[in-house]
């Protein structure tokens, strides 16, 4: 089987397996939860994209990786990373907590579209040997990454219901 058929199959397969398991597991979870704790768990998540920094690594990934999409790719990973800790670390300052969430869902889900866009650009479907050991980050991490985006942004738009209200409010008493 071609490399570009393998690599587009595991990219599809992730996002199916991922799926299916933040609608059984993930989104019900998320949903009985505040909007505060909701985007804290999102941002847990998203601190760890200091990790795309490994696709400017040298030995990790192959020579042959154009330059133009691993550094895009490494830093715009490391922004959002860096903007999900900062909005860890004000949670307790409201108004600064929200911005940071917006920022790091922001700029994470524009990185993965242009990820995305600069992969077919310079055909890395095709050529998958590049990535080297960061073969799985597009495959296992990436569609997890932007399936939680979209529930971060799901989550800011979506009005928090009585029942999740009155429940936040009496763990608050106690």
């Amino acid at each position: 089987m071609p490399t570009e058929i393998l690599f587009r199959t595991h990219l599809i397969l992730g996002y199916v397996a991922w799926l299916l398991c933040f609608g059984a597991y993930g989104l019900p979870w998320l949903r009985s939860m505040d909007r505060v704790a909701v985007q804290r768990a999102i941002a847990t998540l998203h601190s760890f994209r200091f990790f795309g920094l490994v696709f400017i690594l040298p030995g990790v990934v192959s020579p042959n990786l154009p330059a133009d999409f691993a550094v895009f790719a490494a830093y715009g990973d490391f922004a959002t990373g860096v903007l999900a800790m900062l909005a860890l670390l004000a949670v307790r300052i409201r108004p600064l907590f929200w911005l940071f969430v917006v920022a790091f869902n922001l700029v994470g889900t524009v990185d993965l579209i242009v990820d995305y866009y600069d992969a077919i650009q310079v055909g890395l479907p095709a050529h998958a040997e590049w990535l080297g050991a960061t073969y799985a980050i597009p495959i296992i991490y990436v569609p997890l990454l932007m399936i939680t985006h979209i529930a971060a942004f799901y989550f800011l738009v979506r009005p928090q219901s009585e029942a999740t209200r009155a429940l936040v409010g009496e763990a608050a008493v106690s």
